[in-house]
């Protein structure tokens, strides 16, 4: 009697462990479904996006573009990323947004970002040091002689 309860508990136990490992693997999707209603036909396209974070260097960044490049830690070569200012928010490592002009090449960055069709399209990016780790202060010393 004792044992069938015993069996019963771990064979529980088991079935809960893979079940919250399922769980916490799983990555948010969204499916999106668009009919034409000017076509007489039924034609509907369905757009399957997933959010996928990264982590690497921005490689390349030039203000007013479209795009940036992240070298991934696990590849050589540098991806293209595609972003919207007014979307995509650019935080630092304790959480404060960020402007976009303190971007530049070979900052470490955490990034988020969602594909969609061919195009990587990120939606976050939060630096891995605080803001004024990358700001630069200047001084000026002026001496004046009587």
């Amino acid at each position: 009697m004792k044992r069938n309860r015993l069996i019963t508990l771990l064979a529980a136990g088991a079935v809960s462990a893979i079940a919250l490992t399922t769980a916490f693997a799983q990555t948010s999707s969204t499916t999106t479904t668009t009919t034409n209603p000017a076509v007489t036909t039924s034609s509907s396209t369905t757009i399957s996006t997933s959010t996928i974070d990264g982590t690497g260097t921005i490689t390349t960044y030039t203000p007013g573009t479209d795009y940036l490049s992240f070298r991934t830690e696990t590849s050589t070569e540098p991806v293209k990323y595609y972003y919207n200012p007014k979307e995509t928010i650019v935080v630092d490592s304790e959480g404060a947004t960020v402007d976009w002009k303190y971007l530049r090449a070979d900052m470490p960055v955490k990034y988020t970002y969602v594909k969609e069709g061919d195009r990587m399209i990120v939606r976050k990016i939060t630096l891995m040091k605080p803001v004024s780790y990358y700001e630069k202060t200047t001084t000026t010393t002026t001496t004046t002689k009587p």
